[in-house]
């Protein structure tokens, strides 16, 4: 007998097995013998109130075995003799995409800019000791994308799109923890993700695909000027592959933005958000979030948290939030300041970092060119960078100084490996992101006690939050408008937000290749 139950527990009880098997016999009236299995199927925690406890749907196995697999894995056949389809990039579209070409009996041919994902690690490790950046091999590009060593974190608010959940179950068949078809925001890890990346292009490669790395695309090979459409790529190296296009190059590809604009390619502005990385001590958002002076105790993980306010008609909000992680170098080219945030798989750091943007529309920029969205990123970036001392050393400012418009003379420890710099934030950074992120600011510091506090670092700039830009495509076929035989996928193209969207809309754009080549 299988039973599902819904089960309010303490946090002590709420993430071993054992301790849960012991809850539900003593509140069922059953005997801890009989039961030869539970997992759970949900957990969340409410830490809403002074007490928290941890929410759980289980699945009870009374008297029976349960199935090996905790999900149904996906079967994956040789299709080495098949038609081929270029992916442009390796992210999570890019490698979602030849996944699902290969469930359709597809050849995947997937090109690369950057490294693979080991031998990028050793470019991100360099950055320090260098200050400088390998415009090729970053945070931005490379196997994995720009979420390889950003986090790991899957969870998505979109659901109209496609099947999350099956995004899940490919990570866990390709080596991510089983834990994140329970958790209500799962996170594989920085740690961890690299070797499912690497699973994920085993796969490709066992059944016949190709993933070509160092290969970067510089033009699409286009025929018929009446009626055009892609018949292939060219690379760098001078090599061409043909085939239908998926194009997933990541929303930091300003490159291909400038050749699809120079081709006179349909492209669209896009709203976007920048801002901030702000940083707290990992202990005094545990604090907050938990409302306990000893912090997330022993058994509850490092706490989170999420706000979103409205500033002079303006969204301002948390994005990418990293508890017990640190602050990374994002900057994918010379001239650029830019950071990012990951976490562990255990998120076990000394500090707690997010995102802090403000929301930005084309109609807040001058002008009508389709690229002013990312002219604004890059300007950004630039003065950034001269705040910086022409580093990657980061400008930085206390919170309350930087709300108040004062100086910081000194700047707290940090996870921010290349170092910061004090610099007057509140003085340099355009005014109407400057002025609601301080409203909003003080008005979080109002909700959560000690939130707003000198003891925290604002850390210039955050402007990777989406693609600036969004390549056309129709709505029903996912392809480029003008172009047949183009699928603009993902991030990059402006169509997700985030690991699990991308994988989706790979996927979807999968889809229509193999309804584009049937027709």
């Amino acid at each position: 007998m299988t039973k599902e139950l819904q089960l309010r527990v303490t946090p002590k009880d709420g993430y071993n097995e054992q301790s849960i098997r012991r809850y539900v016999a003593r509140e069922q009236g059953w005997d801890e013998r009989t039961i030869t299995c539970v997992r759970t199927l949900k957990r969340s925690i409410d830490a809403r109130q002074r007490d928290i406890y941890v929410n759980l749907t289980v699945r009870v196995f009374i008297n029976e075995q349960p199935p090996v697999e905790e999900y149904t894995p996906v079967e994956y056949h040789d299709v080495s003799n098949r038609p081929q389809v270029i992916v442009v990039g390796a992210g999570p579209g890019g490698l979602f995409a030849a996944l699902r070409l290969i469930e359709l009996g597809l050849r995947p041919i997937v090109v690369e800019r950057g490294k693979n994902v080991r031998d990028r690690k050793k470019d991100l490790a360099r950055i320090r000791p260098e200050q400088k950046v390998d415009p090729e091999s970053n945070y931005a590009f490379g196997e994995g994308g720009a979420g390889a060593y950003s986090d790991g974190k899957l969870f998505t608010r979109s659901k109209k799109r496609g099947n999350g959940e099956k995004i899940l179950r490919v990570f866990c068949q390709h080596g991510a923890s089983p834990s994140i078809l329970s958790d209500a925001h799962p996170h594989i890890g920085t740690d961890k993700l690299p070797r499912v990346i690497e699973n994920m292009r085993e796969t490709i490669l066992r059944c016949g695909g190709e993933v070509h790395f160092e290969t970067k695309m510089v033009a699409l090979l286009i025929q018929n000027e009446a009626a055009p459409y892609v018949e292939g790529i060219c690379c760098a190296n001078g090599k061409e592959y043909h085939g239908p296009v998926i194009l997933a190059t990541g929303h930091s590809a300003r490159d291909v933005y400038r050749w699809l604009y120079d081709n006179d390619i349909e492209l669209e502005a896009k709203g976007l958000a920048v801002g901030v990385r702000l940083e707290h001590p990992a202990q005094l958002i545990d604090q907050i979030q938990y409302h306990n002076k000893r912090g997330r105790g022993d058994y509850l993980p490092a706490a989170e948290y999420s706000f979103v306010q409205q500033v002079d008609g303006r969204g301002v909000y948390s994005f990418c939030m990293c508890p017990g992680g640190f602050v990374v170098p994002a900057a994918s080219g010379p001239e650029q300041i830019v950071v990012n945030g990951m976490s562990p798989a255990n998120r076990n750091g000394k500090w707690s970092n997010s995102g802090m943007v403000v929301e930005l529309r084309p109609e807040d920029t001058e002008g009508n060119d389709v690229l002013k969205m990312m002219h604004y990123q890059e300007e950004l970036e630039r003065t950034c960078w001269q705040q910086g001392n022409m580093r990657q050393t980061a400008p930085a400012q206390r919170m309350a100084d930087f709300v108040n418009n004062s100086l910081s003379y000194d700047i707290p420890e940090s996870s921010y490996a290349p170092g910061l710099i004090s610099s007057p934030l509140h003085f340099w950074m355009p005014e109407p992101i400057r002025h609601r992120l301080q409203e909003a600011f003080r008005l979080w510091g109002r909700q959560k006690h000690g939130f707003l506090t000198n003891e925290a670092t604002v850390i210039g700039v955050e402007t990777r939050t989406s693609s600036p830009v969004r390549i056309v495509r129709n709505a029903e076929t996912l392809q480029h408008t003008r172009l047949h035989g183009l699928f603009p996928c993902g991030e990059g193209a402006g169509y997700a937000g985030g690991i699990v969207s991308a994988a989706v809309d790979g996927e979807r754009c999968a889809e229509s290749v193999a309804e584009y080549l049937r027709g």
